[in-house]
């Protein structure tokens, strides 16, 4: 469930609970980043072993978290590089989920550090992205070992992430954010090899939309990170959480969380074995609904298509897309899935532009690309002047996700700091 009370400020004990997602599900794997990371100026370095590749031993003895693919049926066999989950679910009722006291020690296995005296950039590889112009997060300085501030510009034009009206940059932009920041901690910091997998369990974001105003595009975005239920692989990274606080001129904007896992090469090619050869299939392009449905402007940005009824839709997927499919990829991304959940929310409750405050999303399985996949959408008005979409997405009569977007009036988002 979203949160339901004002945004507050972020403090250490609000960075969800411990432990890993009870039914164990991933989706939203994303393509390794190229190169190594360059530093403009390196802050205090850790001992070598601390973020160096894990061995391969070292990573296939200790397995990545159990995805969806080996979830459904739970009764499948599990390999030595899957695991079964903790019993704890990893998804917060709110956004301030129970966790440690501030001031509490960190994580098992993470060692605090001093705050160093310099900035480290973020490069395109780093945030698994292919052009410059598509990477949000520009530098950040490490805190502590669990604790980082970032800067980000969010543009007023982007091909994709562009403003929604003449007033508002789209919301998007915080949850893509969140997610790129993730990666270049999990790599820089965490110790995560280049090649590694990554895979997204869960996303939630509280926004303020009368803070993203294209009038205040030339201010850049200041934004806490929290990082938490840190677990580790050998001395790479199995999975975390991360909780952010963004601002800009000093106002607060937004808090989201998402938890992260990691997966090696070799066990992403025995996971996904059967469904590889999707890289070498063309995908059939379908006729997307007309953009202003969806709360677009370009059609090529449309990932709905017209189904049997209404407030219903298939997934549309455009492999070709420099945006949401910047590399090749065997199944569609979760951030697609995302961006599927707002359109309907726009279509189905016909609110132009539709200002989420309060955006949501639960990863049941990977979406497979050559299978149809549903957009089925409820539209509920629980409080008044509010209005709130559910939205599940659904292949071969299995569940893919689950997300809740809700859009009020604009409304002041506080702060308790």
């Amino acid at each position: 469930m979203p949160q339901t009370g004002p945004l507050s400020a972020l403090t250490e004990d609000q960075t969800g609970r411990e432990g890993c997602p009870a039914n164990a599900t991933a989706t939203t794997v994303e393509n390794p980043p190229q190169t190594a990371v360059p530093r403009e100026s390196a802050p205090p370095s850790p001992a070598a072993a601390e973020f160096a590749p894990p061995s391969p031993a070292a990573a296939e003895s200790t397995p990545p978290a159990t995805t969806a693919d080996e979830a459904a049926p739970r009764a499948a066999t599990l390999t030595d590089e899957t695991e079964t989950a903790p019993p704890a679910a990893l998804i917060p009722a709110s956004a301030s989920g129970s966790g440690s006291a501030p001031g509490s020690a960190p994580p098992p296995g993470v060692t605090e550090r001093p705050t160093p005296r310099s900035h480290t950039v973020v490069t395109k590889e780093l945030a698994h992205r292919t052009r410059e112009t598509d990477v949000f997060p520009a530098r950040w300085t490490r805190i502590s070992d669990t604790r980082f501030r970032f800067t980000a510009h969010w543009p007023a034009a982007h091909p994709f992430f562009g403003p929604v009206d003449d007033r508002h940059q789209d919301p998007m932009i915080v949850g893509e954010t969140l997610r790129q920041a993730s990666m270049v901690l999990a790599h820089a910091e965490f110790g995560a090899p280049a090649d590694t997998h990554f895979v997204m369990w869960d996303l939630t974001v509280r926004i303020d939309p009368t803070a993203l105003l294209l009038a205040d595009v030339a201010e850049p975005v200041e934004f806490d990170v929290v990082c938490s239920e840190v677990r580790r692989r050998g001395r790479g990274l199995h999975s975390m959480r991360t909780t952010m606080e963004f601002r800009r001129a000093g106002r607060l904007v937004a808090r989201g969380t998402g938890s992260t896992g990691c997966t090696s090469p070799r066990a992403y090619r025995r996971l996904r074995a059967d469904h590889l050869h999707a890289l070498d299939t063309p995908v059939p392009l379908l006729a997307g609904i007309a953009p202003q449905t969806a709360g677009r402007t370009r059609t090529e940005d449309v990932v709905l298509a017209p189904a049997d009824r209404p407030g219903v839709w298939n997934l549309r997927v455009d492999t070709g897309h420099p945006v949401l499919f910047p590399r090749p990829n065997d199944h569609v991304p979760g951030m697609v899935l995302f961006e599927a959940a707002r359109q309907a929310a726009t279509a189905a409750s016909g609110l132009h532009p539709f200002l989420p405050g309060r955006m949501t999303a639960e990863f049941a399985r990977y979406a497979e690309l050559h299978s149809p996949c549903r957009i089925e959408t409820e539209v509920l008005e629980e409080h008044p002047g509010e209005v709130t979409v559910r939205v599940s997405g659904r292949q071969d009569g299995a569940l893919v996700f689950t997300a809740g977007l809700t859009c009020a009036p604009p409304a002041r988002v506080r702060s308790l700091s």
